[in-house]
């Protein structure tokens, strides 16, 4: 006879376990790390800059020394300074377009979902309408009537022009929600249509939220730093975009002033990486199929199992054989 050993978790410990494992995800604590660190730039990076990014000074285009630890511009202006000002301005655009747009998306999305009919049918068309139409030209467009435009401006034209992709995917899995045997048996129990969608629909889609909402971030965060650098919003606000805006303009990259573009290319791929990885890990953890297989080898090991390839999983057990 095989025995095998097999053991026994209690359910709540099960659920707590479960909970956890979205920030046990080694992508997630990673893309968390980096974002937590830019967050808190973008919360101290006006009392930690050496200097004022506007002041200029007489060390011109002088590379990183002691005194700049990341150099200094054509006029001299601290480019440390000038990152570190800047990422207020980025985060804020970023996370502010990005709220915006997902509850936009999500209001669309559900009430076209749930209720359907001709409501779901103009919904569903006005989204469609906004998709076919290039997102980034009817901003540059937007903002190029609005000289002064801020970060807050922006923010508003962006979440205007970017929740018609989330929108489809939330109106999507609300369609597949909203004829499943809870949903039904709530009805049955002559709950309320509030009720219905925010005790019932709404947290089936926190994953699917939570991802359209990251990658709203992201473009939110590429099409101010594009605005920014085309020169299209006011340059008198600082952030990366345009840091870039007046390097390209005086030529750094011809000059050999690397420190000038560099840093601030390298904080927009941090920050890109950051979410990205956020997103992988509510990914894996939404899709056990997506998860790494390190910690479950690990289990496995630990449990003495071992699964060969084909249909029919095989395990070892305590005496050392195989059984089915």
């Amino acid at each position: 006879m095989v025995t095998t050993t097999v053991e026994t978790t209690p359910a709540p410990a099960r659920r707590a376990s479960s909970r956890l494992l979205f920030l046990k995800n080694r992508k997630t604590q990673v893309g968390l790390a980096i974002l937590g660190f830019f967050v808190l730039l973008a919360l101290v990076g006006d009392l930690l800059a050496p200097y004022d990014p506007g002041h200029t000074g007489p060390d011109v285009l002088r590379p990183p020394s002691g005194a700049h630890l990341l150099g200094t511009t054509n006029t001299g202006q601290d480019v440390l300074s000038q990152l570190l000002v800047g990422t207020r301005g980025v985060l804020v655009v970023g996370l502010l377009a990005g709220l915006l747009a997902t509850v936009l998306s999500v209001i669309v999305g559900v009430t076209a979902g749930f209720l359907g009919g001709v409501g779901d049918e103009l919904l569903s068309l006005l989204a469609n309408i906004f998709l076919v139409i290039p997102a980034l030209p009817l901003i540059i467009i937007v903002a190029g009537q609005l000289p002064d435009a801020g970060g807050i401006t922006v923010a508003l034209v962006i979440s205007l022009t970017g929740w018609a992709w989330c929108s489809r995917v939330v109106r999507a899995q609300t369609l597949s929600l909203r004829r499943r045997d809870f949903v039904e048996a709530a009805r049955a129990n002559g709950e309320s249509l509030p009720r219905l969608v925010f005790f019932e629909i709404l947290p089936n889609l926190t994953a699917v939220i939570t991802t359209s909402f990251i990658g709203t971030v992201i473009f939110a965060i590429l099409s101010e730093i594009t605005l920014a650098f085309i020169g299209v919003t006011s340059i008198s606000d600082w952030n990366w975009g345009t840091i870039l805006f007046f390097a390209q303009n005086n030529q750094a990259l011809d000059q050999g002033a690397w420190w000038w573009f560099v840093p601030a290319g390298l904080c927009i791929a941090a920050v890109g990486t950051a979410l990205t990885l956020i997103n992988f890990g509510i990914d894996e953890f939404v899709n056990p199929r997506l998860r790494t297989t390190g910690r479950d080898a690990k289990l496995l090991r630990a449990k003495r199992i071992r699964a060969r390839v084909g249909f029919t999983p095989v395990y070892r057990g305590t005496d050392g054989r195989e059984g089915s």
